[in-house]
């Protein structure tokens, strides 16, 4: 089914949704976004970056994509991860400043407690499909998106798997590369989980979005290229969507009008709201002709936004 004759709905948006997780320094708070009609739901959870602002990164950010997916017939979950600003945690927690591990955790107990998540929301009950569940995430949420997808870390000298096989698709939005000889010193000495990511295990299907002016040189030093690695360095079925003079925002998915933007694109965001919905639209339903319409159109642009390439 197209984008176009599937048509778009009203969204009811929900939120705090608070679920107890044992352990965490506080409760999991939760946006929940779905069309008002329609049953048998797919479910994404979006996982948010870092930042600037105060609160886009937390469940109130990343309205564009949100919107357009509930409005387009996905159940979207955001959670507000302990690394997000508006919590202002002890810099002492365990697990400061980036909580890599927790952001990824909290993805698993979202699973593990949708009934409660669906008693919390009565228009929600009996409307969500448990079988199809994708993970995206934006910039750091990239990262969290990945290791639920299959890529892994060491971490004092254990490898760590968070791959969880609930998950049978992902979106990975400006995500962070390998490590290694590729970061920063400042990240190297910062933020050492990065320097072991390895993606050789992250088989899950996934469609990886990079900006081809996304240099983020206070991370890495491989420039935009850094940013395709989950895809050239995964095994497939993955895909590539490089966007034409995008920066780390891509145009803007990360909220209405915000200030850290630093290339403000409608057009652009418009191309990442349907291309990523029509990904996974289309794995989630096979035969579905919305990944290849949507691909199609973008090539079909005298002056096409980006490129698609898969294997």
């Amino acid at each position: 089914m197209s984008e176009n004759n599937f048509g778009q709905t009203p969204v009811l948006s929900v939120s705090p949704i608070t679920l107890t997780v044992s352990g965490r320094p506080v409760d999991l708070q939760l946006r929940v976004s779905a069309p008002t009609t329609g049953g048998d739901l797919p479910i994404i959870l979006l996982s948010h970056g870092q930042g600037h602002s105060n609160n886009l990164s937390s469940l109130n950010g990343y309205a564009p994509l949100v919107n357009y997916w509930a409005a387009h017939g996905f159940v979207v979950i955001q959670p507000t991860h302990l690394s997000s600003s508006t919590l202002r945690l002890d810099p002492d927690t365990p697990g400061a400043p980036m909580y890599w591990r927790s952001r990824a955790e909290d993805m698993t107990h979202i699973l593990d407690q949708l009934n409660v998540l669906e008693s919390a929301v009565p228009q929600l009950r009996g409307r969500l499909d448990h079988s199809k569940v994708a993970v995206a995430g934006h910039s750091m949420g990239g990262h969290t998106a990945s290791l639920l997808l299959g890529a892994r870390l060491t971490d004092n000298g254990t490898e760590v798997n968070l791959a969880d096989p609930r998950i049978t698709a992902g979106v990975l939005l400006a995500a962070p590369g390998r490590g290694g000889d590729a970061l920063t010193e400042f990240v190297t000495r910062n933020y050492p989980f990065f320097s072991t990511t390895d993606f050789a295990e992250m088989r899950t299907p996934t469609l990886v979005v990079a900006g081809d002016k996304d240099a983020s040189a206070h991370l890495t030093v491989d420039g935009p290229d850094w940013h395709t690695d989950p895809y050239f360095l995964a095994p497939g079925p993955k895909s590539l969507l490089t966007l034409f003079g995008a920066e780390h925002g891509l145009g803007g998915i990360s909220g209405y009008d915000v200030a850290e933007t630093t290339d403000e694109n409608p057009a652009r965001v418009a191309a990442v709201q349907r291309l990523t919905w029509a990904y996974l639209r289309s794995e989630f339903f096979p035969g579905d002709a919305a990944w290849q319409a949507a691909r199609d159109a973008l090539t079909a642009d005298a002056d096409p936004l980006g490129r698609v390439e898969s294997k």
